[in-house]
């Protein structure tokens, strides 16, 4: 029964005072304007004003509806324009889901910048993806993956956006650390101190000890990179990490990055998105942001 159009001509009226202004501002004639409401009225059964000589007072049931106006009119207003933000990528929810444990520190360099730059778009970081992403990207339960691992699925696309350089982690007097670089079998009566992860998703196996078939004295997993640094800091054994992130731990833990083979192991982390997204304006400057966190 009650339209937009009718919230609009009670608050124009009450605004401006007469029909003739009112539908002057609502780019209405003054017969249509007179229309809408007689047939609202007759609706409702009740009058929405009444004229007392070239005045108009609202009745009970005007005074009703202007108070709706004033409540409603706005909202209206803030969804179309929250639509139309929607619709050309500027305001929105960046659901992030994470496949590495590491990369969790190299995503905040990401993170508080754009934040500053998107101001009406909020970010989600959701950990308990960490290898189930590519079904939570399909079902919309994220919206970006971060992995260094991608899948190349139809309707998803991956791109690159920090290359980094997975090294061995030893204590700063560990005999490791005058080398240059370590050979597998070095590792084969070392503790190696990971993340809780399959071993076919640990670099430092699939990469670098499995080709050489090699395997080290013993395995453990820690959920947390400050402990893992801090044994390995105290001689109980070595890890695998970027490189970026012993760099930036140095100063916190006696420890030094060595080189995985002469040649060093490469890494690329990616960002995953629906092919769908792409077009995003949020997504895309999310992306585009990433490439300069290294």
């Amino acid at each position: 029964m009650i339209e937009r159009i009718h919230l609009a001509i009670v608050q124009e009226v009450a605004r401006l005072g007469s029909l003739t202004a009112a539908a002057q501002a609502l780019c209405l004639t003054p017969s249509a304007l007179s229309h809408s409401v007689a047939r609202l009225e007759a609706q409702a059964g009740t009058d929405i004003w009444i004229r007392e000589g070239r005045n108009l007072r609202f009745t009970q049931a005007g005074e009703h509806l202007l108070a709706l106006a004033h409540r409603v009119l706005p909202q209206l207003q803030l969804a179309e324009q929250r639509l139309e933000q929607f619709a050309q990528g500027e305001r929105g929810s960046l659901r992030i889901g994470m496949e590495c444990h590491p990369c969790y520190q190299w995503l905040l360099k990401v993170v508080s910048p754009y934040l500053a730059q998107w101001h009406d778009v909020d970010v989600d970081v959701k950990q308990k993806f960490q290898f189930g992403g590519i079904g939570a990207l399909f079902d919309h339960e994220i919206d970006l993956l971060v992995t260094p691992d991608p899948l190349r699925k139809a309707g998803l696309h991956f791109e690159p956006v920090f290359d980094y350089e997975q090294v061995l982690v030893v204590a700063c007097d560990h005999p490791f650390a005058r080398q240059d670089w370590v050979r597998p079998e070095q590792l084969s009566e070392e503790v190696l101190l990971s993340y809780p992860v399959g071993l076919e998703r640990l670099d430092v196996y699939s990469l670098f000890l499995s080709p050489a078939g090699i395997s080290p004295r013993r395995h453990k997993t820690l959920e947390t990179t400050d402990i893992m640094l801090q044994m390995v800091a105290s001689g109980r054994g070595v890890a695998s990490l970027p490189r970026w992130l012993v760099q930036e731990y140095a100063a916190r833990f006696d420890v030094v990055p060595v080189r995985m083979g002469p040649r060093g192991v490469a890494k690329q982390i990616f960002l995953g998105y629906r092919k769908a997204d792409q077009a995003t304006a949020y997504l895309r400057a999310f992306v585009d942001m990433a490439r300069g966190a290294g």
